[in-house]
């Protein structure tokens, strides 16, 4: 017999959420202040703002066509609806600015998350947040206006280059390891550099955040400006680090731990003093085995060995890989790529929309996650919710979610009872090989394996 989870009524403070959420969505101010022009919108259509913005939030990998006889269908509650052409929502999402997405996510959504009344139930490691920045590339439609605005890319075979080019971006979000949140998006030129974008949404993190980085993101500038602004930091050092690190890589132990004091080069130093970043910072470097018996090395702002263990280091940096099955989720699940419109600001709606409805999905899994993991306890694996399933609930009942006149508590209790009725049982131990597939691996993939929700 499978294991019945039992969930109680929808909290009080999850319906509160979603019940401002539904208002904002008609709220004439937020309208006015999303729209490209003070007429937008204005007039009575089937694709109003609340409609173009759920429509585009329930982006799916169907054709436009099809995507609106079904939505339109659903809105209409089984009567008849009036048709509409894909130029109509490419005329009415024109009107929308991607900003409105922001807006909800980082106004209302991350609000709600980090509340004072809700701290008690967020995941910290030693009071702190764990925090990653990294960047991920995005294959863009073929548009003049994309070629444009975005970098571009030559395709090569393996005869060279084939003359060939696309609009390439770069994405790069500030995410929660621990709780399931994206804080902070950006979708730039893939020839902006990872680094300098990193260091901008820096500003976005929150004093005593530790932030956890890849190789390629602990050069003395990046590290300086995460002392000004008063934030830690764990991160990877490559072989060809700060002498320190190449020390510990010679020596080829693990466990070791030294606190050192580094300087900014000479030529460097007038300007960092104009932008008020320290010319001297003291800093730790840790060594770590991995589990294949490869040694690394890791920088921290965090010197106190007493309260942050060394032997600690390697399970907390091991969390940064959530960062990694985030983009696999939202590249390879909700099939970012597969972007419903051409335009510069359609590419960006639909990333920011694809933000959204990732950090929805977290909050509504909350409970359910909890549940769960209470009662998987005495199991030899624990479950966890089947996050493929929930995002596929959750794009099935969004129009009920933050639409229709049910009852909110009504809707969320249904796709809790969908999240809970497949959950997945955990297994740390396993680890299959990383292989690299061949193209022809990669192609039967894409046609016949990869499961993309709605």
């Amino acid at each position: 017999m499978g294991m019945r989870t039992t969930l109680e009524s929808s909290p009080l403070r999850l319906v509160e959420l979603f019940e401002l959420l539904r208002g904002k969505l008609c709220d004439a101010d937020f309208i006015a202040g999303h729209r490209v022009r003070p007429q937008d919108f204005t007039r009575h259509r089937q694709l109003t703002f609340p409609v173009v913005m759920l429509f585009l939030l329930q982006k799916t990998i169907k054709s436009i066509q099809r995507h609106l006889h079904e939505f339109l269908d659903e809105l209409a509650q089984g009567q008849l609806f009036e048709s509409v052409t894909p130029g109509a929502i490419t005329h009415a999402r024109a009107k929308l600015k991607h900003t409105a997405f922001i807006e909800l996510n980082e106004c209302h959504v991350l609000q709600w998350v980090y509340a004072p009344e809700h701290a008690s139930g967020l995941r910290l490691w030693r009071g702190h947040r764990l925090v990653g920045v990294d960047s991920s590339l995005v294959r863009l439609p073929n548009s003049e206006e994309l070629r444009e605005h975005f970098s571009l890319v030559e395709t090569e075979n393996q005869l060279g280059k084939t003359g060939i080019s696309y609009p390439e971006g770069r994405m790069s979000v500030l995410y929660d390891l621990l709780n399931r949140v994206a804080l902070n998006g950006r979708l730039e030129p893939s020839g902006l550099s990872e680094v300098v974008l990193a260091t901008e949404q820096l500003k976005q993190a929150q004093r005593g955040d530790v932030l956890i980085h890849d190789r390629g993101f602990t050069g003395y500038r990046y590290l300086a400006w995460h002392h000004k602004l008063g934030l830690d930091y764990i991160g990877r050092c490559s072989t060809g680090s700060f002498a320190p690190a190449q020390e510990l890589f010679r020596k080829n132990r693990a466990e070791q731990s030294m606190v050192v004091k580094l300087m900014a080069l000479a030529k460097d130093r007038a300007e960092f003093r104009e932008l008020g970043l320290p010319t001297e910072i003291i800093v730790r470097f840790v060594s770590v085995r991995l589990p294949t018996g490869e040694l690394e090395v890791l920088v921290s702002s965090l010197l106190d060995e007493e309260k942050y263990p060394t032997a600690e280091f390697i399970h907390v940096y091991h969390w940064r890989w959530g960062h990694e099955t985030f983009y696999g989720t939202i590249k390879g699940r909700l099939d970012l790529e597969n972007f419903s419109g051409e335009t510069l600001e359609s590419v960006q709606q639909d990333f920011h929309a694809t933000l959204l409805l990732s950090n929805l999905e977290t909050v509504l899994t909350l409970d359910t996650q909890k549940s769960l993991t209470e009662e998987s306890q005495a199991h030899q694996h624990p479950k966890q919710v089947n996050h493929a399933v929930a995002f596929h609930a959750l794009k099935d009942q969004l129009l009920e979610l933050l639409y229709s006149d049910t009852p909110i508590p009504q809707v969320i209790l249904k796709l809790q009872k969908m999240f809970s009725g497949s959950p997945i049982s955990v297994r740390p131990e396993r680890k299959p090989p990383r292989r690299k597939p061949s193209l022809n691996r990669s192609y039967q993939f894409q046609r016949n394996v990869r499961k993309i929700v709605f």
